[in-house]
């Protein structure tokens, strides 16, 4: 097996640079929040109480982690839309965030253009391409990503923007405080895990080389269920593994009971509970209970305990965690993490049908 504390291997099986990426991943916070609080939009858009932002993949992921960071806003409702046809109940009272790193998706083109007949306020994210013309043409604000990398990659530009527009837009309290201590626990947890710290030492070198040659499962709940979404993808994209993730309690009223067969996958399976103090009380009960019927089954698993004293914390030092694992992953496995050809590939299909 490949040996993560030799340095030589990264340069050789990563060729686009994951790993810088990753590693820059606190200074991006810092500059997508910077650029999120100088960005203006019309007053008008305070007026709102519901937001919905549309996207895939690594754009869609930033709305759920915004719901997951700033908790319950009286008088706003955050919904993530990954579909082609605009949510009916949207009107003058929504602002429609389209968001797409390259500005070609086409799920969130068709929404957008939709949203264009429609009295909803609108905004769109991204670095250019085919959104960012229909935005000029039709005077809608644009907010452009600066950052060349993978969507994926471009996490902080997902969040952190957003988190400044419902600031500047008094939708929320001031959350500087929050994001600058955030992004001091990321400094010093990007030292704990990149390829420099020693295996011995290394907690996302340690759970790659548990995850390696298994399915992992990421269960998650409340503010950490869509941290759940995140590690399973990350897991997908970079390791080009298989990978799935459960949200408590509602996997107690369900997916408890396929611990049973087939009987051989068991040895396949590895469970990640992904926790944090701040959930409910009973939910936390359920991680203890849900763990004692693995145990019965005999079903491998791991707590993972987030960091941080506040939801942004919690929510963002597992993500880092979880952007590391996935990357050991794809080392172990030799395979340049950065590279998405089956996507590639659907979306070449895709243009050639209309």
């Amino acid at each position: 097996m490949v040996n993560l504390d030799d340095q030589s291997i990264y340069a050789s099986i990563d060729k686009s640079g994951m790993r810088t990426l990753i590693k820059e991943l606190p200074d991006q916070c810092r500059r997508a929040w910077r650029s999120g609080l100088k960005f203006s939009l019309p007053e008008s858009y305070s007026d709102i109480n519901k937001i919905v932002i549309v996207g895939m993949g690594g754009s869609a992921i930033g709305g759920d982690l915004l719901k997951a960071v700033i908790g319950s806003t009286p008088g706003i409702l955050i919904y993530t839309h990954r579909e082609y046809d605009l949510p009916e109940f949207v009107d003058e009272k929504t602002l429609v965030v389209a968001s797409s790193y390259s500005g070609n998706t086409e799920e969130t083109l068709s929404v957008f253009g939709q949203s264009l007949k429609k009295p909803c306020k609108k905004l769109v994210i991204t670095t250019g391409g085919r959104l960012i013309e229909m935005a000029r043409q039709n005077d809608i604000p644009a907010f452009i990503i600066d950052q060349v990398s993978p969507p994926r990659a471009a996490l902080g530009y997902s969040v952190l923007p957003m988190l400044a527009f419902m600031q500047n837009l008094r939708l929320v309290r001031n959350k500087t405080r929050e994001v600058e201590s955030m992004i001091a626990t990321l400094e010093k947890l990007e030292d704990r895990w990149s390829d420099t710290s020693p295996t011995a030492k290394n907690q996302a070198k340690k759970l790659s080389l548990t995850l390696y040659g298994k399915i992992a499962v990421i269960y998650g709940a409340g503010i950490l269920a869509d941290v759940a979404r995140r590690w399973k993808t990350q897991i997908n994209e970079n390791s080009k593994s298989w990978a799935f993730f459960e949200i408590l309690p509602e996997l107690n009223h369900n997916a408890v009971l396929g611990y049973s067969y087939p009987d051989d996958i068991r040895d396949k399976i590895f469970i990640i509970l992904l926790r944090c103090p701040s959930l409910h009380h009973r939910t936390l009960i359920r991680y203890e209970i849900t763990a004692e019927l693995l145990d019965r089954k005999n079903i491998p698993y791991q707590y993972i305990d987030s960091g941080g004293t506040n939801p942004i914390k919690h929510v963002m030092s597992l993500v880092l965690l979880g952007d590391w694992v996935s990357y050991y992953l794809s080392i172990l496995y030799g395979i340049d993490p950065s590279p998405v050809p089956e996507i590639d590939l659907l979306k070449k299909r895709l243009s050639e049908i209309r």
